[in-house]
């Protein structure tokens, strides 16, 4: 029995300054080839996290990778499935109909235009209506962090934050440091009695 609980990436709102660096981390972390800057890029910009900014807060919104995941149990084509403790989109088989999009509660998913070797994927029937007839439409897949699934290093939006704003927590390393934590608190109460 698979007892170790799924990794997620969270923001820290008081550090966070909005300056974008995590979605071209995230970006760059998933191209197909190098790019060193947003301008060496031949297809849009498209990262698996979403600065979001209102009056009150500045932090990116990403996937919790969620134990009993709301995408997963409601993708009809299961392309949403656990792998080694991350909660991944098997884009070969989603087909876009949008439900994870709908039902995440972070607002975490997106559908995100396919590009293979820098060119649209183009959907292999239908087609879209446009003041000049039908034309082929591109095909789109449900979008979402999987945690730099493919860098050793982890994921792209920790190591680029240039505030340490984003954090990579593995809730058993967690829980284990809070509670060394606490023992030391109490440890030192004692002492000082």
């Amino acid at each position: 029995m698979n007892t170790k609980l799924n990794s997620f990436v969270i923001a820290n709102p008081q550090e966070c300054i909005g300056c974008k660096v995590c979605e071209i981390a995230c970006a760059v972390a998933h191209l197909d080839k190098d790019a060193k800057t947003a301008g060496n890029f031949d297809i849009p910009v498209m990262p698996r996290l979403y600065l979001v900014k209102t009056a009150e807060v500045v932090m990116p919104i990403q996937c919790r990778h969620c134990e009993d995941a709301p995408c997963a149990n409601v993708c009809s084509a299961s392309a949403i499935t656990q792998i080694d403790n991350k909660i991944l989109i098997d884009k070969d088989k989603c087909v876009g109909c949008k439900t994870c999009m709908i039902t995440c509660p972070f607002g975490a998913i997106e559908l995100m235009p396919i590009y293979k070797d820098d060119k649209p994927v183009m959907q292999m029937v239908l087609k879209a209506e446009t003041e000049e007839g039908l034309v082929e439409k591109q095909a789109f897949t449900a979008s979402k962090c999987d945690l730099c699934a493919d860098r050793t290093e982890g994921p792209a939006c920790v190591q680029a934050c240039p505030q340490k704003a984003l954090e990579l927590i593995v809730p058993q390393e967690k829980k284990k440091q809070r509670s060394i934590d606490a023992a030391n608190r109490i440890a030192a109460s004692i002492k000082s009695l």
